[in-house]
């Protein structure tokens, strides 16, 4: 077993004990305390993985940042609690913006710090802490900002106040805050098995083929970028593909906090995920044709390409969010959410694996007749994307009003 399939079983094992976190802690009174916590561990654990010395203190500090870091979830619950039902798309595409912000940003983030006494030796000295642990510098960088949060968050008041059932909902967050904390009536009602609940759990289903899509995506992306040209690929350095994924981050955020509520509010989330899975298709078949471009032609191509196709795709995420949270009561989104959560981190941990096994492999077709090279990567992609558009229909996928 070669360390990117330990790492990857880390991270499914980690991911999985996190649902219990989720679905115990992220609908109950104390989900403030709760996430203070995960950020504290977040800190400790993933400082120590960039200090790590051998490839088992990396498997075990990366084990229990996963474990121990259940926080979409309950971030997830939070927001369907805080925004009214005409800006859920809003407060969702934040939350699904500062996912695939991080998913790009984070990549990018390693590619400029990674290894600092070798690219910038006037700064860093070579035996240094930094010369010592190349890793440690974006590490330490990312705890840093870790910290920040968690502190920030010490503020955050509670959302889940649970009322009588006489009492009517509340639509200002005051109001939210300012309601007794009565158990009565809500605990009365049985709760749904979540697992029969099939809008929920097509939605989920959903998201997990779209997640393993976008995690194949990521890390076939950074693979052809730096490949030579003789290979198909654009010969960037990893330099280079971190300034295009930055740029795709600001991309992605402008156009989640800008144009997909609009969007969202016209045709819903079904139908702009559907369009969005569309529109993915040929986009990601221009890949190869774009390779062979050059200079500023090639520069001004894949960041535009880059930028579309993470804004599609994080659009998919966002109206699968909207689905997951209208599919359930406000007692069970936590554990809703920690439950898609779950499902969708092995998905995730299977996606860099498979993603780059099927890089190497068409490494060594080159020459083959039908699909050579890198068309048969982004055509096994594009595959996935169609299933996922063809589940968005009926009667797979089914749309619920309940909140």
């Amino acid at each position: 077993m070669d360390c990117d399939t330990w790492h990857s079983t880390s991270n499914i094992i980690s991911l999985s004990i996190s649902l219990f976190h989720d679905k115990g802690l992220s609908h109950c009174k104390e989900r403030g305390r709760y996430q203070l916590l995960c950020r504290l561990c977040r800190v400790i654990f993933n400082t120590l993985f960039g200090l790590s010395v051998n490839f088992w203190m990396a498997i075990i500090t990366r084990f229990l940042l996963g474990s121990l870091n259940g926080l979409i979830g309950p971030i997830k619950a939070y927001a369907a609690e805080i925004f009214r039902e005409e800006y859920q798309a809003l407060g969702m595409s934040t939350i699904s913006t500062a996912w695939g912000i991080g998913l790009i940003i984070g990549p990018a983030l390693g590619g400029f710090l990674a290894q600092p006494a070798e690219k910038y030796p006037s700064i860093f000295a070579k035996d240094s802490i930094f010369g010592r642990f190349p890793y440690f510098l974006p590490c330490l960088i990312i705890s840093l900002f870790s910290l920040v949060v968690a502190i920030a968050s010490f503020w955050l008041p509670e959302t889940l106040h649970i009322h009588e059932s006489s009492v009517p909902p509340q639509d200002s967050y005051e109001a939210l805050e300012a309601a007794p904390d009565t158990k009565e009536g809500n605990e009365s009602a049985p709760k749904e098995n979540l697992f029969k609940n099939w809008p929920l759990m097509s939605s989920i289903i959903l998201y997990c083929v779209f997640s393993l899509h976008d995690m194949a995506y990521n890390e076939i992306f950074s693979l052809w970028a730096v490949s030579p040209r003789k290979f198909g690929g654009l010969s960037y350095s990893t330099a280079d593909v971190g300034e295009v994924l930055s740029i795709s981050g600001f991309g992605l955020l402008v156009f989640q906090l800008t144009l997909y509520p609009l969007v969202e509010r016209y045709v819903g989330p079904i139908i702009a995920a559907r369009v969005a899975g569309v529109l993915s298709i040929p986009l990601l078949t221009s890949y190869p044709y774009i390779a062979m471009l050059s200079g500023i032609a090639l520069s001004l191509a894949i960041n535009f390409a880059s930028v579309m196709k993470n804004a599609l795709s994080i659009s998919i995420i966002t109206g699968l969010f909207i689905l997951q949270n209208k599919a359930v009561n406000q007692r069970q989104r936590g554990a809703a959410n920690g439950i898609a959560m779950t499902a969708m981190s092995i998905f995730k941990a299977l996606g860099p694996a498979g993603g780059g096994a099927l890089f190497s492999w068409a490494q060594k077709r080159l020459d083959a007749s039908i699909l050579p090279g890198d068309q048969v990567v982004f055509f096994v992609l594009n595959v996935i994307e169609a299933i996922g558009v063809l589940m968005t229909f009926k009667p797979f996928l089914v749309e619920t009003q309940n909140t």
